[in-house]
C-alpha cells in the first residue's frame, strides 16, 4: 500500500505546485470502487492488460464534494461522456447510475465534504498488449478514487511560480488537447522541466507561440481591469475556467478569450490559474519576473469570493 510517510514531505505536505495538499491519515483506509466493487486501498488493483495501463487509453475527471454534493456535477458528466464518445468508449453506465456509484462510494467511506474524487474510465481489458480496440474483451474499467484533500493555505497566499517550457500544446489533428484523456505525457514532461528548474508549474504555449495553459491548470491574466484567457482551442476545457468566465459575465467584468503572448503576461497586473482542486490560485512569478498588482484593484480576491459563493449556491 502506498504510504504517504514514505515520501519526502515538507511540513506534512505532499506534492508541489497547484496540487500541494495536506496529508490526511484517513486516506490510508479509504475504499476504492473498481467496476462496482469496493476494495480497501491496499487491495485496489487493475490488470496489467488494462487499456489504461498499457496505452493511456481512456478519459478521466477530477471532482470536488462539498456538503455531500458533487460540485458542478452536470458539467463534469458532460465532459466525461463527451470525451468517452469521442474516442469510442461506451462507459456502460448511464449518468445517473455512475453518479449513484460515486455516491455509494462516498457513503461507504463516510465522506461528505473536503473530498476530491478521481474518476477514471479506460477501454478495459485486452487479450494481448495491442493498440487495436479489437483486442479488448469485456467492457470498460471504471475506477472511483475518493480522498480527503485540502489545499495548502500558504500556497494560495504566496502564489505560484511558473516557468514557460519548451513543450507546446499540440494541434487537434495530432491529439486534441481539449480531450481529458489518460495520456498526459506531454504535460508530465512539461511539469518535470518546471519542477527541475525550481518552479511550481509549467506554462505552455500553443503551436503558434501564443500562451495557452499550464500543465495541469488553466491560465488567466488581468490587465487594465479585464480578465484574459486563451481562446481554448489548445487547452483543457476546465470546468473552473468556464465558471470564472461566467462569473465575470454575471458581474460586469470584461472577460476575453483571445490570443496573447508572453509580453502581455509579463506586463499583466495580476495572474492566476484555475482548477477543480485549488479553485483560483494567484501567480506571483512567471519566468523569474515578479507579478505585482500595479492597480491595487485585486481582481483575484474578488473572483475568489464570487467563486466561493457559486460553489455554496451549487451545493446548497
Amino acid at each position: 500500500m502506498a504510504d504517504y510517510r514514505k515520501h519526502n514531505c515538507e511540513d506534512d505536505y505532499m506534492l508541489g505546485g497547484t496540487h500541494q495538499f495536506e496529508i490526511d491519515e484517513r486516506n490510508q483506509n479509504i475504499q476504492i470502487n473498481i467496476n462496482g466493487t469496493l476494495y480497501p486501498r491496499a487491495e485496489a488493483r487493475v490488470s496489467v492488460f488494462d487499456s489504461g495501463f498499457l496505452l493511456g487509453d481512456g478519459v478521466w475527471e477530477g471532482l470536488r464534494v462539498h456538503q455531500g454534493v458533487l460540485a458542478f456535477e452536470t458539467e463534469h458528466m458532460d465532459r466525461l461522456y463527451a470525451g468517452a464518445k469521442a474516442i469510442g468508449i461506451d462507459i456502460g453506465l448511464t449518468r445517473e447510475s455512475l453518479v449513484r456509484e460515486i455516491t455509494r462510494t462516498l457513503e461507504a467511506n463516510g465522506m461528505s465534504s473536503g473530498i476530491h474524487i478521481r474518476l477514471i474510465v479506460s477501454r478495459g481489458l485486452k487479450i494481448t498488449p495491442d493498440q487495436h480496440p479489437g483486442a479488448n474483451v469485456g467492457g470498460p474499467t471504471v475506477v472511483i478514487i475518493p480522498e480527503y484533500k485540502k489545499a495548502v493555505t500558504r500556497r494560495l497566499d504566496d502564489g505560484l511560480k511558473l516557468l514557460t517550457v519548451h513543450v507546446h500544446r499540440g494541434a487537434p489533428d495530432v491529439q486534441d488537447p481539449r480531450l481529458n484523456s489518460l495520456s498526459k505525457l506531454n504535460c508530465v514532461i512539461a511539469c518535470i522541466q518546471a519542477a527541475n528548474a525550481g518552479y511550481d508549474e509549467a506554462l505552455m504555449l500553443d503551436p503558434n507561440g501564443f500562451v495557452s495553459t499550464c500543465n495541469s491548470t488553466n491560465f488567466f491574466i488581468v490587465t487594465k481591469g479585464e480578465v484574459w484567457t486563451s481562446p481554448g482551442e489548445y487547452c483543457m476545457q476546465g470546468i473552473t475556467r468556464g465558471n470564472v468566465i461566467r462569473i465575470c459575465e454575471a458581474n460586469n467584468i470584461t472577460a476575453r478569450e483571445k490570443n496573447f503572448s508572453l509580453i502581455d503576461v509579463y506586463s499583466a497586473d495580476e495572474v492566476f490559474v484555475t482548477g477543480t482542486f485549488g479553485g483560483l490560485i494567484p501567480v506571483s512569478e512567471v519566468d523569474g519576473r515578479p507579478i505585482e498588482d500595479r492597480t491595487q484593484a485585486n481582481m483575484i480576491s474578488r473572483l475568489q469570493g464570487l467563486y466561493e459563493q457559486l460553489i455554496i449556491s451549487e451545493c446548497s
